[in-house]
Formats: structure tokens, C-alpha cells, sequence
């Protein structure tokens, strides 16, 4: 699978390189003093410097909760998401806390949201079954 790209805006390029440098783990690339570029478990995100982009965004109702529409995020395998889970506990403000989405559904999944210092939403979700992923 070829990796994405996504260029998302921030409000200050040193806190985004404490949160996806230093919380995340994400290997910092190239960079300038307008955006940073960081490897997204094998992706490609740049936080380019843009604060009045930086802005509460719309939610939608999914499983009952509220989830921001607009985000980003990765699908891991169950283990890594757990890890992550535990490390990230205590240390963000969850938008949603983890938790195993349509239980016992084609899809269940487990998943989680929370914001980055610039408020961009990001959702990190796992699947038991890699087969369940574009499941109706």
C-alpha cells in the first residue's frame, strides 16, 4: 500500500513537534520555518504553520457519540493501538475515550479520538479481524 500524504494546519511548529515528535513517537523529516513534515507510522503528514486555520470543526453522530467530522487518523493492528492507548492515557484529553465501537457488527472496531495542541482531531482505531475493515 503506497503511503498518503496529508498537510494539516497548526498554530505553533514547536508544540507540534512535542506532540507528534515527542508524545507520538513520529520521526521528524524535512522541515522550514513555515511546516514540518513527520513519518505517521510509514505516512507522510505536514503541519504547516497556519493559525487562523486552526478551528473548531462540526460533529457527527456515530455509534452515539460525538465524533469530529473532520480528522485524521491511522488503522493499527490491535497491539499497537492498545500500546498507544496506554501511553496516550493521562497524557491528552480524549474527544472519545478508547473504547470497542459496533460490538458484536460487521466493522466492530476499537477506536479513540483526541485533539493535537492546534485542536486538528486525530483517531487511532484497530480491528481483530483486518477483514472487517470495509465490512456492511
Amino acid at each position: 500500500m503506497p503511503p498518503f500524504h496529508l498537510a494539516f494546519p497548526v498554530h505553533d511548529l514547536a508544540a507540534a513537534r512535542d506532540f507528534y515528535g515527542g508524545l507520538l513517537g513520529c520521526l521528524e523529516g524535512r522541515s522550514s520555518d513555515q511546516w514540518v513534515d513527520f513519518d505517521f507510522f510509514g505516512h507522510q503528514i505536514v503541519a504547516h504553520l497556519a493559525p487562523n486555520e486552526c478551528a473548531e470543526e462540526e460533529k457527527s453522530d456515530v455509534d452515539g457519540k460525538q465524533v469530529p467530522v473532520r480528522h485524521f487518523g491511522l488503522v493499527l493492528d490491535m497491539q499497537t493501538w492498545a500500546r498507544l492507548a496506554d501511553r496516550l492515557t493521562g497524557k491528552v484529553e480524549f474527544v472519545i475515550e478508547p473504547y470497542t465501537r459496533f460490538k458484536g457488527e460487521p466493522g466492530e472496531q476499537a477506536t479513540m479520538f483526541f485533539r493535537d495542541p492546534s485542536g486538528n482531531a486525530i483517531e487511532l482505531k484497530a480491528f481483530a479481524d483486518m477483514e472487517q475493515l470495509f465490512a456492511k
